[in-house]
């Protein structure tokens, strides 16, 4: 029998290489198994990101680097198709506001997914990019009117994070709290609005963390991701969260089917 997603397209809108991995890494691999077919848009390459050796860097190129980090991401996670933009890293809320938006209303009205996937209001942990995208998406998808399709935001309940740097720090890592990108453990979910469902990923999560391990100049020894074991990963990465935008006459989108209902 087909799963429900056979056959359908499924596009994922993100600001970053890694934001797709971390955010949503294991319901990409899972949808990729069902059958859908997932396009990532990636509006910059991340130049003005961390930089966890510098030897992975040799020629101070980060943004060329990256841009191979998330091809090899993708290609575990099962993307069908990788778009990535040339807009400035640390400016996608401001700067060329009308171009990002005429090319995100470009691909769906080329792919016509079935789901859209993108950043909450509060892009995760309030990244001005993060949020950026999420303006941008909305705006897209508004733009089609009754050819609108279901749009979802990634959340993540507050304290998800916190439970992985304590893990990391139970096992020995010496982790400071702002090493998860330089951010607060206790920043991600705090202040999203509540998920309305939740995707099981506890199947795909190795291959979630392989793909998050892909982005080697963004994770290096002290991030507390790189010190938990299998069990604790399926325990705090294997559940990933979702809110369906509330748009008028559109309804829920065939990816509901394999999330659960949230209380």
């Amino acid at each position: 029998m087909p799963e429900p997603l056979d056959g359908l397209t499924v596009l994922a809108v993100f600001a970053h290489p890694d934001d797709e991995s971390l955010s949503c890494g294991g319901t990409i691999a899972r949808l990729a198994d069902a059958g859908a077919r997932v396009v990532l848009l990636c509006a910059s390459r991340g130049e003005r990101g961390s930089i966890s050796d510098p030897a992975l860097v040799p020629d101070g190129n980060l943004g060329l680097v990256r841009t191979r980090e998330l091809e090899e991401a993708s290609a575990v996670l099962g993307v069908a198709e990788l778009v990535v933009l040339d807009h400035r890293d640390g400016y996608l809320r401001w700067q060329d506001v009308a171009e990002l938006h005429d090319e995100i209303v470009a691909l769906l009205e080329r792919h016509r997914p079935a789901a859209v996937i993108t950043f909450g209001e509060d892009g995760l942990y309030w990244h001005l990019d993060h949020i950026g995208m999420h303006e941008r998406t909305c705006t897209a998808v508004l733009s089609l009117g009754p050819a609108a399709p279901p749009l979802y935001y990634v959340t993540m309940p507050k304290g998800i994070m916190r439970e992985v740097v304590d893990a990391a720090r139970a096992r020995g890592a010496d982790v400071p709290d702002a090493n998860l990108w330089g951010i607060t453990p206790d920043a991600f979910g705090a202040g999203a609005e509540p998920a309305t469902f939740a995707v099981d990923v506890r199947p795909w999560v190795q291959r979630k963390l392989a793909a998050l391990k892909c982005h080697r100049t963004q994770l290096g020894g002290k991030n507390p991701i790189t010190w938990i074991d299998d069990e604790q990963a399926r325990r705090w990465l294997g559940t990933e969260y979702f809110r369906r935008a509330p748009i008028p006459g559109v309804d829920a989108a065939p990816l509901e089917a394999i999330g659960q209902k949230c209380s």
